[in-house]
């Protein structure tokens, strides 16, 4: 269990050194011009000087631990920031930014932005596939909340799944999750999703849903449980693990994150997909969990005026 009165939570000075541990462990490298030559970058000290200010010699660029992360230009204090990692690693149904801005002491807006950063840290850009020969792989989808831009209905005029948002999960079991938002649950945009993204030499897992039926021939093997009939489980045929993924999103997404917006649904289910690939049942601490966030938040740049171009899948 974290101590939250570590000084890292508290201390600028020491969340300073904590973010520079966990982003330069291999020594300081220059965010402008890459210069990773630790005699040809120093840090600049004194007075005149703001704390955590370095100089690279090659292309004469003053930077911080900050620069080139989701948390460049901010004024919000650095501990708050290792705070506001910790609590959204840590949450494992979320916590929204009414909550961290009561607990971090920021505004509301502050909070909120703070929040999207953090969740686009969490982004996994991982290109390789999970399963593989000899494991299982169950992909599932789910219903949720209104689209923006109600499109289809059933033959009674009631709301059909046309009319609400679908997520799409892969889940390795005992590995890996993918989480998607897609637009629309098509046989051919999962066929997209599941061939992207898990290997074929999978084992697939899935419910009576026909948009698996093709797709699921290009795969080891294809087994399906009935839930019209009552079947859940057939000795290891199930699809138990990705529905308990499921289980824990939606209790976030309805009883954390009641009004998500469609266009941030994304950034959403990459927040739930990277605590799953680090739960506590691979052996992942809440500490560990954090710091892998912050190493996330290099290389992305949110400003509140960017607009989100990856909002489906």
């Amino acid at each position: 269990m974290t101590n939250l009165t570590d000084p890292i939570f508290n201390n600028e000075d020491a969340a300073r050194a904590h973010l520079e541990s966990i982003r330069w462990a291999d020594g300081v490298h220059c965010p402008h011009c890459g210069n990773t030559d630790d005699t040809a970058i120093h840090r600049l000290k004194g007075k005149s000087h703001r704390p955590g200010l370095f100089q690279c010699n090659e292309c004469r660029q003053h930077f911080t631990v900050t620069v080139g992360t989701v948390m460049e230009r901010s004024k919000v204090p650095l501990a708050k920031w290792v705070l506001g990692f910790h609590l959204y690693a840590s949450s494992k149904k979320g916590m929204s930014a009414h909550q961290l801005h009561r607990m971090l002491g920021v505004t509301y807006k502050t909070a909120w932005f703070m929040a999207h950063r953090i969740r686009e840290a969490m982004r996994d850009d991982e290109a390789d596939p999970i399963g593989g020969e000899g494991k299982k792989v169950e992909a599932d989808e789910t219903y949720f909340g209104a689209k923006d831009r109600v499109t289809k209905r059933t033959k009674k005029g009631k709301p059909g799944h046309g009319s609400k948002r679908s997520v799409v999960a892969l889940v390795e079991r005992g590995g890996r999750a993918r989480f998607f938002h897609a637009k629309e649950a098509t046989a051919a945009g999962i066929r997209d999703i599941l061939v992207r993204n898990v290997s074929r030499k999978s084992d697939l897992l899935t419910d009576e849903s026909r948009l698996y039926v093709e797709t699921g021939k290009e795969f080891n093997s294809h087994e399906t449980v009935k839930h019209s009939a009552g079947e859940y489980v057939r000795g290891v045929i199930h699809t138990n693990t990705v529905e308990n993924v499921f289980s824990v999103f939606k209790r976030g997404m309805r009883g954390v994150y009641q009004h998500c917006g469609e266009a941030h649904l994304f950034r959403y289910v990459a927040e739930f997909e990277f605590r799953y690939n680090r739960r506590a049942a691979l052996k992942v601490s809440d500490r560990e969990r954090a710091e892998d966030a912050i190493r996330g938040a290099t290389g992305k740049r949110l400003t509140y005026r960017q607009p989100d171009k990856a909002a489906f899948a």
